[in-house]
């Protein structure tokens, strides 16, 4: 016997996660989690290639959104992620994903959570996760999501319609403070580090401090043992310091390996999730990133390229393995030498790839 549970699936950006609304799952944590894992893995043991589910077999492809109307004044949707641990039998709710992000509201108006406006429909969605707010703008001429349009974005085939994320205050969302450890630059191990939290808790290293270039592939980077192993140490002593306690078993900071920009961009990257090279960059990733290129004395100093502010405004393009990724930084006063974002705006796109029921054995409430 196999109970079924509605699902959507879609491409959110340079990801893919099955959505699902609050109502549909239960309430407990615990029972919750195993139905994700079930429905991404199958049941038993963790089986990293995910025969036995809906999981693609990689990080990028076994993530999950949860999403609800909001109960607070002002904002739409409540969204959580839950990221499936390849192959651990394990969820973490501790990041949130801006990828997936870009699939919420066109999955609100499909499940029928919000209505859908024409031309346009807009609504702030809470990341749980953090507490974050974005503002999410979506096409939906004659009150229907179009997925079809000429936005490219790299790390995703084709192009498609574009949906406009703000995201609002997200400094210090996951850490309580843009500069998690209250300084500019760290040293650990005799590397220096910048430890920011715009939305994504990472630690910013120069790729030419542990001896590569940091124009490598992600398959060499991945195959670098003694690369990883120290990223890792530095991983782990530097979680308690951004107030993230022990970070052995979370997917949060990430690493991110920068380098001079070699395709008029304003800095170059190789990001680790935070044990396997991303083939591109995160959303939140590259907002955090290329807030730390804005900041006097930080590490990319000397490596980025920043043109002027426009009325406040930053337009930098972050490189990465499979192309770039534009992010808007609206600034206001600078407080104690450092500048206030107000703002981090981004272009994504996305796609519904399927609706259905996933069939999930009874077993599992048991």
């Amino acid at each position: 016997m196999q109970k079924a549970i509605p699902y959507l699936q879609f491409r959110g950006g340079s990801s893919k996660g099955l959505f699902f609304k609050f109502e549909d799952l239960p309430n407990d944590e615990a029972l919750r989690d195993q139905m994700i894992i079930a429905a991404m893995e199958g049941v038993g043991p963790g089986d990293a290639r995910q025969i036995d589910g809906l999981g693609g077999g990689t990080t990028l492809t076994s993530k999950v959104a949860i999403v609800g109307r909001s109960s607070e004044k002002n904002i739409d949707l409540d969204y959580l992620f839950i990221q499936v641990i390849i192959g651990k039998g394990k969820t973490s709710t501790t990041q949130t994903c801006g990828n997936i992000l870009a699939g919420v509201v066109p999955f609100a108006i499909e499940a029928g959570i919000i209505p859908a406006n024409s031309p346009t429909t807009t609504a702030v969605v809470r990341m749980l996760n953090t507490g974050a707010l974005c503002e999410v703008t979506t096409l939906t001429p004659n009150g229907q999501v179009q997925y079809a349009g000429d936005t490219k974005i790299d790390g995703a085939p084709g192009t498609a319609a574009p949906i406009i994320c703000n995201y609002l205050d997200t400094a210090g969302s996951t850490c309580g403070a843009l500069l998690p450890t209250g300084n500019l630059r760290d040293k650990v191990d005799g590397i220096e580090v910048t430890c920011i939290d715009n939305g994504m808790p990472e630690i910013l290293l120069r790729a030419t401090d542990l001896g590569i270039s940091g124009y490598e592939s992600p398959e060499t980077l991945d195959a670098h043992v003694v690369l990883k192993e120290k990223l890792e140490n530095i991983r782990l002593q530097m979680g308690p310091k951004m107030n993230l306690g022990d970070v052995k078993h979370t997917t949060i900071p990430k690493m991110c390996l920068i380098a001079p920009p070699i395709a008029g961009g304003a800095i170059h990257t190789r990001t680790f999730l935070p044990h396997i090279c991303h083939e591109a960059i995160g959303v939140l990733g590259a907002v955090s990133t290329a807030t730390a290129c804005v900041i006097p004395g930080t590490i990319t100093e000397g490596l980025a390229v920043v043109n002027p502010a426009v009325n406040g405004q930053f337009l930098l393009s972050v490189e990465h393995p499979s192309g770039e990724f534009t992010v808007n930084l609206s600034t206001g006063t600078a407080v104690n030498g450092l500048p206030t974002i107000e703002k981090s705006g981004v272009l994504r796109t996305a796609r519904l790839l399927s609706k259905g029921e996933v069939f999930l054995p009874e077993g599992i409430w048991k």
